[in-house]
């Protein structure tokens, strides 16, 4: 893609992408020349195609357009020929491909058609083109929110970065694959590109995944926001920003995104902003003098400032942009990430969007449905708490939320030692943290359980000062319980712990060594988590998950452990592609029992002999500020994900050695296919 990507405060520098040069003949297709999109009608799929075609040299030629629709089980079932006369210069063939009965693409089936486009002159292939597509129908409705092949479902969406820790920008399908899989087990449905386009490999994932994205181009427009130099939230604000390119570049990169990626069934719409809208960041109305009904006053900046930017702008702007949009691609929604929704009601940008993010806004849901009946309203980014995931499921016409974020990243850091924002479902290795598995109690629909732990202060004990300071509380001040409780049973003797279930089953009794130290306690309906506070006593804590009828339905237990005795592999051999496949290796610290010690630190050293190279050691610890570019890495909770790449061929081999001190070692074999 030409012209500068406007990007947020992430990494990203030179070039860390696939790039491509590409030989053709004078007359061959366009850059993203072929686009095809579906229309469903009863039993009958049409597919829309576009055939770009563009002839560089002065003389008019005669050539014929194949196209091939291939089903996912690899039949041809349609194929169309159209002869045409190309100039010079670029020209545009339109057809429609009809399939009865086509194998629709869905969040748990995502069937695939492959289109095949050839380019013919003279009998001879000149150029030729291969997207995948499919057949979908989105429907969008002010009442009942979203369906996906009439369906009507919720979005269970989280933000991501393109970045996956140690790796930084580098793009690894294999890790990806990996990430977005996990995602999908906690019940993750959707994704929002934070807020730049991603790589083509990340879409084409979605794709056969069955993930649905929410294609995002842009962190700024004209004016540059506030950014926080000194860390997250730290110190003064300055302007460090990419405005200076969206006059210039803007529309361009917009348009770009759209014709690189409609062809994703997975993308069901275009994001032209994120939050340009925040009050007094840059723009300013009269309204937020907090005067007027419906008016307010914006605390960290204050009131209306005449001399900022004219918030008015932002419609025109809003407008400009979407029909850049619709002009390339009609078959999805304009939307947006509205961080001011109370100044932008003020103006013409709601209006300008087929459909409205709102983030963080959940109390203006019910308000604005009243008095905008046929907007369209969505979470585009919102907290993890309990309260914000009702605001979706009390009220129909908000079709899903989308929360920040579903990984770990890179940027936004706070004072050092922390290298990213560590918000969330799973940690910079991919692992699931704590947040993730209470997500999935709110998301799966699959049976689950979890529990995790942290000790209470005694406020009436006869403690020491020692005793005091080391006991913490996470509960909320209501006491609510909190939902980043570790999977941990290491603490002392009689030391009251607060035992957090993380569960979608109906109720839940809790059992120690076998017996019940946890009455049954049905689900919260006010903070979902069900909990104990006990004595802690060494041993297998476990937690039983139980139906109406009493009957169980899931289960999760954790031990305690001792020392570190060991490092522990997944698997003794691992398979990769030899042409730079990556194997993902996960590490495990275990007491002499074989039990995992979430309380290990370790220092593990990596070791390879044969054609391979180590990409990264990465264990999830956000205040870990040591060398990512040698073989040396502490554990985070006792595990660590490792990264190796093969640089060999076919049938050979690449050694591996993990060691620590005073723990045993392992090792393991790459086998290269």
């Amino acid at each position: 893609m030409l012209g500068q990507i406007l990007f947020d405060l992430y990494t990203g520098s030179g070039i860390y992408r696939d790039v491509w040069l590409v030989r053709a003949n004078e007359i061959h297709l366009d850059q993203w020349g072929v686009y095809a999109y579906p229309e469903i009608n009863k039993n009958t799929g049409k597919l829309h195609v576009q055939v770009g075609l563009n002839n560089e040299s002065k003389a008019t030629s005669a050539v014929s357009i194949v196209n091939e629709l291939i089903d996912p089980d690899g039949k041809t079932v349609a194929k169309k020929t159209n002869k045409t006369t190309v100039e010079a210069g670029k020209k545009e063939v339109q057809l429609e491909i009809d399939v009865k009965n086509p194998a629709l693409w869905s969040l748990t089936n995502p069937n695939l058609y492959t289109l095949k486009t050839t380019v013919i002159k003279d009998g001879n292939q000149i150029d030729q083109s291969t997207i995948k597509t499919g057949f979908r129908k989105f429907t969008f409705d002010p009442n009942q929110g979203f369906a996906l092949n009439g369906e009507w479902m919720k979005m269970k969406g989280v933000c991501l970065h393109h970045d996956a820790g140690v790796l930084g920008s580098e793009v690894y399908p294999e890790v990806w694959r990996r990430r977005l899989l996990t995602l999908k087990e906690l019940g993750v449905n959707a994704i929002r590109t934070s807020h730049n386009p991603q790589a083509t490999s990340l879409y084409d994932l979605c794709d056969e995944l069955g993930l649905l994205v929410m294609d995002e181009a842009f962190d700024e427009w004209e004016f540059p926001k506030r950014k926080w130099l000194e860390g997250w939230n730290e110190g003064e604000p300055g302007f460090e920003g990419s405005n200076d390119f969206f006059g210039e570049w803007g529309e361009q990169d917009l348009a770009d995104m759209v014709k690189r990626d409609r062809n994703h069934l997975s993308i069901f719409a275009w994001s032209i902003g994120n939050e340009v809208d925040y009050p007094n960041d840059p723009y300013s109305h009269p309204v937020l003098d907090g005067k007027n009904e419906g008016g307010f006053t914006q605390a960290m900046y204050g009131g209306y400032k005449k001399d900022a930017p004219d918030a008015m702008r932002l419609g025109d702007i809003a407008k400009r942009l979407a029909a850049v949009v619709k002009k390339y691609d009609q078959s999805r929604p304009v939307t947006a990430g509205l961080a001011g929704v109370a100044m932008s009601n003020e103006t013409e940008y709601p209006s300008a969007l087929d459909i409205a993010g709102y983030n963080y806004t959940e109390s203006k849901y019910v308000e604005d449905h009243v008095k905008y009946p046929n907007r369209v309203i969505y979470g585009s980014e919102n907290r993890h708490d309990f309260e914000a995931w009702k605001a979706v499921t009390d009220n129909e016409h908000i079709f899903g939320q989308f929360l920040w974020t579903g990984i770990d990243y890179l940027g936004e850091s706070r004072r050092w030692p922390t290298r990213g924002f560590y918000s969330g479902l799973l940690d910079f290795a991919g692992f699931i943290k704590a947040r993730g598995y209470f997500r999935q109690s709110l998301w799966s629909e699959k049976p689950m359980a979890y529990l995790g732990t942290y000790p209470l202060k005694e406020e009436n004990a006869d403690q020491d000062k020692w005793t005091g300071l080391k006991n913490r509380s996470y509960a909320g001040k209501d006491g609510s319980p909190w939902i980043d409780a570790l999977s941990l049973w290491n603490y002392d003797e009689g030391q009251l712990i607060r035992v957090a279930c993380y569960t979608n089953a109906n109720k839940a009794r809790l059992e120690l060594n076998g017996e019940i130290v946890g009455s049954v306690q049905p689900y919260s309906q006010k903070d979902g988590i069900i909990y104990w506070d006990i004595p802690y006593k060494a041993g297998k804590l476990e937690v039983i998950g139980l139906n109406n009828q009493d009957q169980e339905v899931s289960r999760y237990s954790i031990h305690s452990s001792k020392k570190p005795y060991a490092i522990q592999l997944l698997s003794k051999n691992i398979d990769v592609k030899a042409d730079a496949g990556v194997a993902q290796i996960e590490l495990q610290v275990v007491d002499e029992d074989g039990v995992p010690v979430a309380l290990a630190s370790d220092e593990v050293t990596c070791q390879l002999i044969g054609n391979a190279r180590l990409l990264g050691m990465e264990a999830g610890d956000n205040s870990d500020m040591a060398d990512y570019t040698d073989n040396k890495q502490r554990v985070f909770h006792g595990k660590m994900i490792v990264y190796i790449q093969a640089n060999g061929k076919a049938g050979e081999k690449a050694s591996v050695k993990f060691s620590a001190p005073w723990l045993q070692s392992t090792e393991l074999e790459l086998n290269f296919l």
